[in-house]
């Protein structure tokens, strides 16, 4: 067992979102990057909003600013060129302005944009986020240094949807092949604590993106511990890396039933913030930490097998999440408990049909080893209750592929015992444009992984339910508590569908990352 703690101030957050900067650029040219040695290249993202009627596309009011500054000159190419404001699209103008070289003008929507009940989204914000993104990675690909980005009328989503848009996970290629991470910058409004707190927030999720993108070889579960001692450390949180002397002395022998299986030992971090009154009962993290799942002795399929180093970000989340919870100095206290392991085949891999008996007495039958996320997440989930007595829980996980054919990458599926818990993700979902939907949790799953002659619980089921079925296995756990489980299967994997402009095709998401941390701004801040 070992314990980091450390502290720092938001001014050092700052400096890590100032400095973070990547070695090389996107080359276009010989041309292009003789200029770009020369002299640093600075651009500007400019928004218009969406043409109605026989109305003419109206800039923003720091894109009337940026316009009057180059004497009309942007409206003139607004109406010339024949940009309508369409959300996310737009064109690069250069050689406008002696100190930006290039300007990217980029559709907003509609003008006054605001919450849609019936989309359970502030299009407003997330019309800013969109806009942000596309004309910041515009400018990337153009080699620019340094963006300035129009606030939009909101500069905390601005920030988040360029930041996310400019972030790469570029540790793996030669530097000279590297894309070009540039500095942001906010243009023309004085709400700087929006803006950092949007940079702090994309920050956050670039951090679990990099956590569950990283090949399994060089995100063990040991390697998954020294990363968030870096990530959580600095920032005054504690962690605490349980080792496997520690996890056979608790007795959590589900998490032993997977982690057997391979040459990597587990480890069972316990993460605590503490931004209230240490008397207060902290809201609980529990995230799925399975740093590779091949199956284990039922192995997957070879077709999309790499995708399952995914499998631990849901403890990604939550350790972005915590961190985003310390920069933002949230007064709540939060804990979290990572359990982190392979599941692998070997001689030492658990057999389907092995039986397991959890903390609370119960059996546990697993007939699938894939199905390894319950299992793992069983004995540590009943040990935090009893341990943290938090006043409520909240697990991430990637569990079944039920919620992904339901749902796509559109939400994170969400079972709660609690109305108020679900209204409160509701409207987390909405103004951080990562939504989430309520799923059943109905007596009649549980019906299903419940009853049979010769054990207690299955982390199989019965029937094709698959998402239910696993939430209905996790609520048998949490008997008496405030309880969310989140299963962002469709969501926090690779993203392959209606990607949006600030994330990556065929990258790791890092979702919900920006739910759970307003979540925990609305729960601190009533």
């Amino acid at each position: 067992m070992s314990r980091a703690r450390a502290s720092c101030m938001s001014r050092s957050m700052l400096s890590v979102l100032r400095h973070r900067q990547l070695c090389g650029a996107a080359t276009s040219g010989v041309q292009q990057l003789q200029v770009r040695h020369k002299c640093e290249l600075n651009g500007i993202v400019v928004g218009v909003y969406l043409k109605e009627g026989e109305k003419e596309p109206q800039l923003t009011p720091n894109g009337e600013k940026f316009d009057d500054r180059v004497g009309g000159k942007i409206s003139e190419l607004v109406r010339e060129t024949g940009i309508d404001g369409k959300l996310g699209m737009g064109k690069l103008f250069s050689n406008l302005d002696k100190e930006f070289s290039h300007v990217a003008v980029i559709g907003v929507g509609k003008e006054g944009a605001g919450y849609n009940e019936e989309e359970v989204l502030d299009e407003g914000m997330e019309n800013a986020r969109v806009a942000a993104a596309a004309g910041a990675r515009y400018l990337q690909y153009q080699g620019a240094q340094n963006v300035h980005v129009d606030s939009m009328e909101y500069p905390e989503q601005a920030a988040e949807g360029a930041a996310m848009a400019v972030w790469r996970y570029n540790a793996n290629k030669r530097k000279q092949n590297r894309m070009q991470v540039p500095k942001l910058h906010m243009y023309g409004s004085s709400d700087v604590d929006a803006w950092t707190r949007g940079l702090f927030k994309a920050e956050s999720q670039n951090l679990a993106r990099r956590l569950a993108d990283t090949p399994a070889n060089q995100m063990t579960p040991s390697i998954f511990a020294q990363a968030t001692i870096d990530a959580l450390c600095p920032c005054g949180v504690s962690v605490e890396v349980r080792t496997m002397d520690w996890i056979e002395a608790q007795s959590l022998n589900s998490f032993l039933m997977i982690a057997k299986g391979s040459c990597e030992p587990p480890i069972v971090l316990e993460v605590t913030y503490c931004g209230s009154s240490p008397e207060d009962k902290p809201l609980l993290l529990l995230g799925q930490g399975l740093t590779f799942n091949s199956g284990g002795l039922c192995l997957k399929k070879k077709k999309g097998m790499d995708e399952s180093r995914g499998a631990c970000s849901g403890a990604a989340v939550c350790v972005a999440t915590i961190r985003a919870a310390a920069a933002l100095s949230l007064p709540i206290n939060v804990s979290a408990v990572l359990p982190l392991c392979e599941n692998m085949p070997s001689g030492m891999a658990v057999k389907p049909g092995d039986l397991v008996t959890l903390l609370n007495g119960k059996t546990f039958c697993i007939r699938n080893s894939a199905l390894a996320g319950v299992v793992t997440m069983a004995d540590p989930l009943l040990y935090a209750q009893a341990t943290f007595k938090p006043k409520l829980v909240v697990d991430v996980a990637t569990l079944a592929h039920g919620v992904r054919y339901g749902l796509g990458a559109s939400s994170s599926g969400l079972w709660t015992n609690s109305p108020f818990l679900w209204k409160q993700f509701r409207k987390a979902g909405s103004l951080s444009g990562d939504r989430v939907w309520r799923m059943p949790l109905w007596k009649y799953f549980k019906a299903l992984v419940q009853p049979n002659p010769t054990y207690d619980l299955c982390n199989l089921g019965i029937g094709p339910a698959s998402s239910c079925l696993a939430a209905a296995m996790l609520h048998t756990l949490v008997p008496c508590l405030d309880w969310v489980h989140l299963d962002t299967r469709g969501t926090g994997l690779l993203a392959k569908h209606g990607v949006p402009p600030y994330l990556l095709r065929d990258r790791m998401t890092g979702r919900p990352t920006r739910t759970l941390i307003q979540f925990l701004y609305q729960m601190a801040c009533k």
